[in-house]
């Protein structure tokens, strides 16, 4: 990279007079110079200045900590072990992937000694009710025989889990706590652009709470979770820890749920993935309600078409939902109900938010006919994992 040296501007020693005229000769003869016939055509390949577009943006994020950051909690997962000797303990005492290599790496193995358990590891959550409702991962504290929650006034608390969604990686627990909490509200993540700033709030590292900023630097992210992938890409710093944190706008709405970092290093390098609140906040409220999430299921298996032209059907499960509304292999399905279907991805999500026992109606073409057929959804069996 060149380096530009600036140099001052020769200083008139005192007394000499200043010949503005003869500057101004120089200045007409060099208008006449073949060098500044260039910047004149060069002027005309550039837009003439246009105002900006951004023309403000946040000078500080404190007012948005000070809201939200009181409703996002620090998880830790815990499991029990059989009493055995301290020696053997240390040994099988696994660090956290979060913890591992930092400062506080021993503090956990002393802890978690003392205790008699097994640290699983540490992560984040958020308070979506003021009763204790907090929204985190699946995989921060899926196999979790112990759950303890910190507030951000350093009060802890037992939970225990009300439901959980592996295929979306969503987990919803509850805490007992004598008051009131505070709590966050979801935001619509339909109406984030890719450039909009966000603020991302959790636990990396088992440091405690801290927020980071950033964009959103992509939608629609499919990274092979699972078949429901459907992640904003974020490049506010995530790290281990963060994950069951919240994403906000800068409304103070959570918009994300952190899940995900890519990183050749175990630590953030600005691409983390949030799963959308429009995804997030419907699945929340079936495992408040239920504890388990029922998706709907065809029994076909599906090869995306040529540009846009619907999904073709290339088996079908014996005795499924689609063998006995008679689809066939070979049909393109062209939309269910008015939703067009432009991959195989767009059908399965589609069909997965039916609830299992309703009847959609998939238009689909046939040797060049194009036919509504009724289908029963069926109920997706819970050892599938597409």
């Amino acid at each position: 990279m060149r380096r530009m040296v600036s140099r001052p501007f020769p200083r008139l020693a005192p007394g000499l007079p200043r010949r503005l005229p003869l500057a101004l000769a120089a200045c007409a003869v060099l208008a006449g110079s073949p060098r500044h016939a260039d910047a004149q055509a060069a002027e005309t390949v550039f837009a003439p200045p246009a105002p900006p577009l951004v023309v403000s943006g946040p000078l500080t994020f404190a007012p948005l900590v000070r809201q939200v950051v009181p409703a996002v909690v620090n998880i830790a997962v815990t499991q029990g072990t059989d009493t055995q000797s301290a020696n053997d303990q240390q040994k099988r005492q696994p660090v956290p992937p979060g913890v591992k290599g930092t400062p506080f790496e021993r503090r956990f193995r002393d802890r978690m000694r003392a205790r008699g358990e097994e640290m699983l590891g540490a992560g984040s959550g958020f308070i979506i009710d003021p009763s204790g409702v907090i929204v985190t991962n699946n995989h921060v504290v899926g196999e979790a025989d112990h759950i303890t929650v910190s507030l951000a006034d350093g009060s802890e608390y037992p939970a225990k889990l009300l439901g959980s969604d592996d295929l979306t990686d969503i987990a919803v627990i509850k805490i007992q706590a004598p008051h009131p909490l505070p709590f966050v509200t979801w935001g619509d993540s339909r109406q984030i652009n890719v450039g909009d700033w966000v603020m991302a709030a959790g636990n990396p590292f088992g440091l405690g709470s801290s927020v980071t900023a950033g964009i959103v630097s992509a939608r629609g992210r499919d990274i092979g979770a699972s078949p429901f992938d459907d992640f904003l890409q974020l490049d506010a710093p995530i790290n281990p820890g963060n994950s069951g944190g919240p994403s906000f706008n800068l409304s103070g709405q959570v918009v994300a749920l952190n899940t995900a970092i890519v990183s050749p290093t175990g630590g953030s390098v600005g691409i983390g993935f949030g799963i959308p609140s429009e995804i997030v906040a419907p699945i929340v409220a079936e495992l408040r309600r239920s504890g388990h999430i029922d998706r709907g299921w065809l029994g076909v298996t599906l090869a995306d078409g040529d540009g846009h032209d619907g999904v073709r059907i290339t088996d079908i499960d014996r005795d499924g939902p689609a063998r006995r509304a008679r689809l066939r292999t070979g049909d393109i399905v062209l939309s269910v109900g008015d939703e067009p279907m432009d991959s195989s991805r767009t059908l399965i999500r589609t069909i997965a938010a039916e609830h299992p026992g309703s009847t959609v109606q998939l238009r689909i073409r046939r040797h060049g006919a194009v036919l509504t057929m009724p289908v029963v959804v069926g109920h997706r069996p819970e050892d599938m994992d597409d």
